[in-house]
């Protein structure tokens, strides 16, 4: 059974009459990994940074066990916190640096070098007790700094964007390793990150977030399955998103056609945000299609294609692993499972529509993102 250990309830944070935080309510279980997930300036840091006494909120009440724990400070709350700069102390060796929290509590020197060894152990460190940590890559300064945050036995640790200065492939190790690591301590894990691919592999929970407000609470599979507004279903993967007409349960209209679903419970004719993934849609030949458009982009992405097909003047991406040629005509197919019904929301025609889409902007966003964490 799951215990709940932490709880915000009505958390408001404003900075320079700047909303930051409205109005959060979040409750996070015991021994669970739980990713708050957004693009910058959302608000996921500020959470974190309140759960870690490092901020106060405006309004609301934090709870750890049960007690309120506004007015405890940072360093009397039984939490600890890696940050993307891992602040090792670079005059200290690894060991050093790991046994540092003991060594000031004055523990006894036996039981340190058994938790120290134990923690080496833990983040596959051993045999680099003595090596200078200004000596060490990216990935093993992580690893101590992680060590040295686990080796006091807190009962969360928090991590606010641990992975953002680590390359790619680092970064996806990186991923199964704190994976691993959470699961052998068994210690609740509060996760800061704007990567989606990073949310969705290690957590078991995902908190959406946009504009300092809560969009979504769940596993990764719903959270990819079934988003709650246009904002999740973009941030989560690619997404196109159509208007919609919901003319009765299990049956919507959208780009001039009438399709089957698996939806209901919306009034007659309701005004809908329709989600189909990319790998969701099947290119058949034209004559077998339920809509038909032009191929304008072919992108090949090592195990499939992406192509951008125009139908009807609105850009879908698709994503299949037959090639298909630039400038080609051809039909779509969309099972009714493929089809994902939201209710219209403030983000309703922000997103879903890839007539600008790039690799390049893509890209390019991801960088600024980086900046601004």
């Amino acid at each position: 059974m799951k215990t709940k250990l932490i709880e915000l309830k009505n958390i408001c944070k404003a900075y320079d009459g700047e909303q930051i935080l409205s109005n959060v309510d979040l409750y996070i279980n015991d021994h669970e990994f739980i990713t708050l997930l957004g693009p910058s300036g959302c608000g996921k840091t500020t959470t974190l940074r309140i759960i870690g006494g490092f901020e106060v909120p405006d309004e609301g009440d934090v709870y750890f066990d049960g007690k309120r724990i506004n007015d405890v400070p940072a360093h009397k709350r039984n939490v600890n916190t890696v940050f993307q700069k891992y602040a090792l102390f670079p005059h200290l060796n690894v060991y050093d640096n790991i046994a540092f929290g003991l060594t000031l509590a004055k523990v006894d020197k036996n039981e340190i070098r058994r938790r120290v060894t134990e923690m080496l152990e833990l983040v596959n460190l051993r045999g680099f007790e003595k090596r200078n940590v200004n000596n060490l890559s990216g990935g093993q300064q992580q690893r101590v700094a992680i060590a040295r945050a686990l080796i006091n036995k807190p009962q969360v640790l928090l991590l606010d964007e641990p992975l953002g200065a680590l390359d790619l492939k680092l970064r996806k190790d990186m991923q199964v390793e704190l994976k691993n690591i959470q699961t052998k301590t068994g210690i609740t894990f509060i996760y800061v990150t704007h990567d989606q691919e990073e949310a969705l592999s290690m957590s078991d929970t995902v908190v959406v977030m946009a504009n300092g407000k809560i969009q979504q609470i769940g596993t990764p599979t719903d959270i990819y399955n079934e988003p709650k507004n246009a904002f999740v279903a973009d941030f989560i993967g690619e997404s196109n998103i159509i208007d919609g007409v919901m003319l009765e349960d299990y049956s919507v209209r959208f780009a001039k056609h009438t399709f089957n679903c698996l939806d209901k419970g919306f009034e007659k004719n309701e005004p809908v945000d329709v989600v189909i993934r990319p790998e969701d849609v099947d290119v058949v030949p034209i004559e077998k299609g339920m809509l038909s458009g032009k191929v304008t982009t072919v992108t090949f992405k090592g195990v499939h294609y992406e192509i951008i097909v125009d139908i009807d003047g609105f850009k879908w991406m698709i994503q299949t692993t037959d090639y298909v040629a630039p400038d080609a005509e051809i039909g779509v197919y969309i099972e009714p499972d493929a089809i994902h019904i939201m209710k219209k929301s403030e983000f309703s025609g922000m997103f879903g529509d890839y007539s600008s889409f790039s690799d390049e902007l893509d890209h390019l966003s991801d960088i600024v993102d980086e900046e601004d964490a």
